[in-house]
């Protein structure tokens, strides 16, 4: 399987995102601060990377919450996921948000988040008056069972 080349620019001093196993799906993203960021509880932060990427079009990239911090420090990310889009050139920031009922010290190059590439399609919307019908219907919200 061919692997798809983005171009990134780091003006972190940590190393570029990167795969930790055979299997991740994500990239883990670091905070580049140059000091340490105390969250309060339900205080968030707009918390730079330190890098920029040059996505092919037709390509996004997913910024989402790391698990471990979310269940062992409350530590999560608003607006998750976060889309980065092909046209975008600016930092990758990340808006991480403390949810437990501690305040929560967020390191220098502490691993916040992680960027999942996902390849999509454009699709042009049109007007109809109806809708095809389906089994299913207008259910939604646990219609289909608990």
């Amino acid at each position: 399987m061919p692997v798809l080349k983005v171009k990134i620019i780091n003006l972190s001093p940590f190393p570029l995102p990167q795969y930790e196993t055979a299997g991740s799906a994500g990239m883990d993203l670091r905070a580049n601060t140059a000091e340490a960021i105390v969250l309060a509880p339900l205080e968030r932060s707009l918390v730079p990377t330190g890098l920029f990427i040059a996505l092919p079009q037709g390509y996004e990239a997913q910024i989402r919450p790391r698990s471990g911090l979310a269940a062992k420090r409350g530590l999560t990310l608003l607006n998750a996921p976060g889309t980065i889009d092909s046209d975008y050139r600016g930092e990758i920031q990340c808006i991480v948000v403390n949810l437990s009922n501690h305040p929560q010290t967020i390191e220098p190059g502490e691993r916040i988040a992680q960027m999942v590439f996902a390849k999509f399609e454009q699709i042009e919307l049109f007007r109809v008056e109806q809708l095809d019908s389906t089994d299913r219907g207008a259910g939604g919200f646990g219609s289909t069972g608990t």
